[in-house]
């Protein structure tokens, strides 16, 4: 039985994400996010500004507010000092918002301590947005909120952000969900949707990934409404989603909407939709961009690509790029190229760069390497890492490597586990070894699984199993022609068998069919049979030929079968010879007959190569002068 797993092609690790970088992913979005678009405002201030935005430039608005400022005016002076501080001129703004502020407008105290962040002192900043979040403001809580967020004060941050997020404001519901998921607490998904609903594209995009699980539909819509705001994320996720539904055409679309935005792994991802298309040179296009920008799962695409085209060199650069991005299947596919190449000092130092790093296939073809080096002690704990991994090719494995030293329980276990995963050929060790133990019901069961999944000899196994346990056929009825009966789940199971190209499953299928009268069917299973090199199929094929007087090519599928061991078609041959009054050749096949056995086939060639030695004694003794004495008949055993 050959260890599994040691030439595995370029690992699949997914269309565009590793869990890895999802996990990277999640940590970043966590962090406290910038608010590209400044809370100048409150909302009531923001209304009015824009309104007055959209009749004049902002030239003339600031000349017509600055005359009525420079009178004093409250409303006037917020307004200016705000225009003021979007343009970049903290000092020309600065004057005009402590003069709002002193007046009493929330709005000024709000920005006012915006311009002192940009100044440099948060602390003082934070003062102004707790006069404004008191009066009301709901962007100044959010501001307080994030001020506290970024100094630890998870509490204090907590209770402005909850301020903000209950007057309404997006960023405020945005950043509370943001703290909750930090923490592990409730009331995640509502915050989010209440800032999705506002049209927050980052809140769309995170509320998604709550609902991918639970609501996939749902989750879509979000993940559409984020993408067309032109958040690339979310386009990427959008893509995959409908890449797995088969909608190839348009997750090519969104692919290709984030990947100019510069996602790397929508890159990446557009280029396996390209591969699969037949469109290779496009794909290489995409999956160079993608590397380029540090996606390793694009550079080992590449590999693969280069390899596949015997260009080497170039491919091995390409698994060495992806390694220095921090994917370790660079380093197994380079081993991988490495072994095929015949380099094993250097494949075994991949193998091992890319298993210290928790690649569990690499751990697993380097513990087959070991093996192979006659190094079981070594062998056994990369084995053991891979399989603990999750690697169903390492446990079943392992079970090999506990059967070779006769330790059955231990490589039982190992091979259910591997089965558990549903590993072809583990679920036929199990299967053997509870028929071994007379379990024969749950034996069915693994062998089931293992025929199902494509195994010839489980199949026959099964066959035999399922034979073994069927009550025995009733009689045929009076007048009922022999072999009418309905095909049993066993024959289906043998012919199955013998289809996938099991030797004795075709010669039992041949088997079955002679006995229902069918030999036609049954000489072609035992040709097949004979043909890849069963001596039972050869045995049988020649009785067949012989009952139908094809003598002469009945006694070349017997000289194949005794060639090749079998003791009844050895005598087979003998008692041809004997017909055929060759004496010495009858002998000569008895006593290969005799020595092949079984047992009573060994008696039978032992009295007839007796009674053939008698007749050549006779046939000797009689050649004096005269005639010779006729051979007589040979008895029939």
């Amino acid at each position: 039985m050959g260890f599994m797993g040691d030439r595995s092609t370029l690992l699949e690790t997914g269309r565009f994400v590793r869990a890895q970088a999802e996990a990277g992913e999640e940590a970043n979005e966590s962090a406290p996010v910038a608010d590209t678009q400044s809370a100048l405002t409150d909302a009531d201030f923001a209304q009015e500004m824009f309104a007055e935005t959209d009749a004049a430039s902002d030239a003339e608005l600031e000349a017509r507010h600055r005359v009525a400022a420079d009178k004093g005016d409250p409303g006037a002076m917020s307004v200016l000092g705000a225009l003021l501080l979007r343009r970049g001129d903290l000092d020309g703004a600065e004057p005009y918002l402590r003069g709002a502020t002193g007046e009493g407008d929330r709005a000024a105290a709000n920005n006012l301590g915006v311009l002192l962040l940009q100044r440099g002192y948060p602390d003082e900043a934070a003062g102004w947005w707790r006069v404004a979040a008191v009066a009301g403001s709901a962007p100044a809580a959010h501001a307080l909120g994030r001020h506290f967020r970024e100094r630890g004060d998870e509490p204090a941050a907590e209770y402005w952000l909850r301020q903000a997020a209950e007057s309404g404001h997006a960023l405020g519901a945005y950043g509370l969900a943001d703290l909750l998921e930090h923490r592990g607490d409730k009331g995640v998904e509502r915050w989010f949707r209440a800032a999705a609903e506002q049209g927050h594209r980052e809140a769309a995009y995170r509320l998604a990934r709550h609902l991918r699980k639970g609501d996939p539909a749902e989750a879509e819509q979000w993940y559409r409404q984020a993408a067309a705001r032109g958040h690339r994320r979310a386009a990427l996720h959008l893509g995959a989603l409908l890449e797995a539904r088969g909608e190839l055409k348009e997750a090519g679309r969104w692919y290709l909407t984030s990947a100019k935005q510069g996602e790397a792994r929508a890159a990446c991802a557009l280029g396996f939709l390209l591969r699969d298309a037949g469109d290779e040179d496009s794909a290489a296009a995409w999956w160079h961009r993608a590397a380029q920008d540090g996606d390793g799962n694009a550079a080992n695409a590449l590999g693969a690509l280069h390899a596949a085209r015997g260009e080497t060199q170039t491919a091995e650069r390409w698994y060495r790029t992806a390694m220095d991005a921090g994917d370790q299947n660079g380093a197994y596919n380079l081993a991988l190229l490495c072994a095929a190449q015949d380099r094993t000092a250097q494949a075994e130092q991949w193998y091992r760069r890319a298993a210290y790093a928790g690649h569990r296939e690499a751990a697993n073809a380097l513990a087959i390497m070991l093996l192979q080096v006659g190094d079981a002690a070594g062998a056994e704990p990369w084995f053991s890492k891979a399989a603990e991994a999750g690697s169903v090719d390492a446990a079943f494995n392992l079970g090999i490597l506990f059967a070779s030293r006769d330790e059955d329980r231990t490589a039982l276990k190992w091979y259910e586990r591997a089965a558990s995963a549903g590993h072809t050929d583990a679920a036929l060790q199990v299967g053997i070894a509870l028929v071994r133990d007379g379990e024969e019901r749950a034996a069915e069961r693994h062998l089931r699984c293992a025929a199902g999944g494509g195994s010839a000899e489980a199949a026959f196994r099964l066959a035999a199993l399922l034979e073994s346990l069927a009550p025995p056929p009733e009689p045929p009825a009076l007048g009922e022609p022999v072999g009418s009966a309905p095909r049993t789940e066993s024959e289906e199971w043998y012919e199955r068998a013998a289809e996938l190209g099991h030797r004795r499953a075709q010669v039992r299928v041949g088997m079955l069919a002679a006995a229902r009268g069918d030999m036609e069917a049954a000489a072609r299973w035992y040709r097949e049979a004979a043909e890849a090199g069963s001596r039972n199929g050869a045995f049988n094929l020649g009785l067949l030929l012989a009952r139908e007087g094809s003598e002469p090519e009945a006694a070349l599928w017997w000289t194949r079968a005794a060639v090749a061991g079998h003791g009844r078609a050895a005598l087979r041959l003998g008692l041809l010879a004997a017909r055929h009054g060759d004496l010495a050749e009858g002998q000569k096949w008895c006593a290969r007959a005799m020595e092949l056995g079984p047992a009573e086939v060994s008696e039978r060639a032992a009295r007839l190569r007796e009674a053939l030695a008698e007749e050549l004694s006779a046939g000797e003794g009689g050649r004096g002068g005269g005639a010779p004495n006729p051979v007589p008949p040979v008895r029939t055993f």
